[in-house]
């Protein structure tokens, strides 16, 4: 609509007056991907939403030029660890600035509590009302059995997913916590996630018709494994692997999927990155299991035969050339619904706690290097499609955790959530690049073509050439719908 008449008449004498109507934004020229495909139209955004598309260009108050580079649905993270190495009101603020930038449009936060919801998450929730750029939405863990009885509370708080680590237990129990707000000391813990709990989990979820998100590692099979290695004093990547075998996570993965066939339970794996997980999963959804399923850029790019250090320590640990090729031909086959990065906001203080790779810590930041590690190492190598990219990015999470079509789409009323990437564009990986709490990053130099140069929340533009312009606290709690979306 690029305008509206209206005639009136006075003394017999008709009059015209016309009023015109002036969007807030126009993007011009640049290639869109809707669901269908791609058309060469210009998007019209009025109120944080997308309300249209032309081949004119109307009366707006801020026109962004997109020639030469493709709009694409904002990418959602669907996994995101901030909060724990600073506090909620500071990494906020760090990691959605490095998200803006990596052309990230919405985070979805591991919240890890060691007290009960109803002491310690309205706090969480209130610290991190003000302090985002970008759009973020919540899994809760869940460690205890109280924390079950308030899963209900969780839902009535706008989270509507839960997670459970089945690789902290017995003598690998050891986790950190959030932080409270406003703190800055580390919250050391020790947990013990049974089998008994995980079924209670899944079986809580699926009466509030929730999915649940699994780490698929055994903790008795990894503490038997990491004490055998020890012994043998092997170290290094690889001993770190084969401490933690995959075998370890296929004995997880089916035991949590026959609770999710039990109970009718949507079960969510989160950072695949492993033939025999592969494997097991595609035996479970033959079994009846409604799975989808998550890998990481750090499974598509690396492994412990070609990485030295103890940077890339992780869990479940990246893994060999062969299984790397694996993901990225799951992931080529549709196998693979969503990409996060298990991004962990931590530094190398804290990282190389040690002499060892026993010692130093697990996780690494990633969520700036993901959609351009994605463009260059799949979509410029035609390894997938610009499609299968956004569903990978940003369709299917948003379908999954209950956001579509709100967000996950350039469809007319969702949210303008808009990333424009150049496909063509250079740039050199540095750690400093995205302004986030970490001081190191695993991809050092790397030299990646694609990159994400506008990002676009809600209409507004938070961040353009790897600068953040947009205001701190435009980004805003999701609100999600209950959703058993399955195949």
């Amino acid at each position: 609509m690029t305008g509206l008449s209206i005639i009136f008449s006075t003394h017999n004498s008709p009059h015209f007056i016309k009023f015109t109507v002036t969007y807030d934004t126009i993007i011009t020229d640049s290639h869109v991907i809707l669901p269908q495909g791609m058309v060469e139209k210009n998007i019209l955004i009025d109120e944080g939403k997308i309300v249209g598309f032309t081949t004119d260009v109307p009366a707006c108050d801020h026109k962004i030029n997109g020639n030469g580079l493709v709009s694409i649905p904002g990418p959602i993270d669907t996994h995101v660890h901030y909060g724990v190495y600073s506090p909620i009101n500071e990494a906020a603020k760090t990691e959605s600035h490095a998200a803006a930038i990596g052309g990230i449009t919405t985070m979805m936060r591991m919240l890890r509590l060691g007290d009960p919801f109803s002491n310690s998450l309205q706090s969480q929730l209130n610290a991190a009302s003000q302090n985002h750029y970008v759009d973020y939405a919540i899994h809760a863990s869940i460690f205890t059995p109280q924390q079950i009885n308030e899963m209900n509370y969780c839902v009535e708080k706008g989270i509507t997913s839960f997670k459970i680590y089945m690789n902290l237990g017995g003598e690998v129990g050891h986790v950190y916590m959030d932080m409270p707000p406003n703190s800055s000391r580390l919250v050391a813990a020790k947990v013990d996630v049974t089998d008994e709990l995980v079924e209670q989990t899944v079986k809580a979820a699926a009466e509030l018709g929730c999915p649940v998100l699994v780490h698929a590692e055994d903790y008795e099979s990894c503490g038997c494994g990491i004490k055998t290695a020890k012994e043998k004093n092997q170290d290094g990547l690889s001993a770190w692997s084969s401490s933690r075998s995959t075998e370890s996570e296929a004995k997880a993965i089916k035991t949590v999927s026959k609770f999710g066939r039990d109970y009718d339970c949507v079960i969510y794996f989160v950072h695949i990155g492993s033939e025999r997980a592969l494997k097991q999963i595609q035996e479970e959804k033959k079994l009846g299991t409604k799975i989808f399923v998550e890998t990481c850029p750090h499974y598509l790019t690396l492994s412990y035969e070609k990485q030295s250090g103890y940077l890339a320590k992780v869990m479940p640990p990246i893994r060999t050339e062969n299984d790397r090729k694996a993901v990225w031909s799951a992931l080529s086959n549709n196998q693979i619904d969503t990409i996060g990065t298990d991004h962990v906001a931590n530094q190398l203080k804290l990282k190389l706690d040690g002499d060892d790779v026993w010692g130093a810590l697990a996780g690494f930041p990633g969520i700036g290097t993901s959609i351009p590690i994605l463009l260059n190492d799949g979509v410029n190598q035609k390894k997938i499609s610009l499609e299968q990219f956004v569903r990978f990015t940003s369709q299917n999470a948003a379908q999954i955790f209950g956001m579509y079509p709100q967000k996950g789409t350039l469809e007319k009323n969702s949210d303008a959530d808009i990333v424009m990437i150049d496909l063509k564009k250079e740039k050199t990986v540095t750690s400093d690049l995205f302004g986030g709490f970490s001081d190191y990053i695993v991809y050092e130099g790397r030299n990646l073509t694609g990159w994400p140069v506008k990002t676009i929340v809600r209409g507004e533009l938070v961040a353009e050439n790897f600068e953040v312009i947009g205001k701190l606290g435009h980004g805003k709690l999701v609100d999600r719908k209950i959703n058993l979306f399955s195949k």
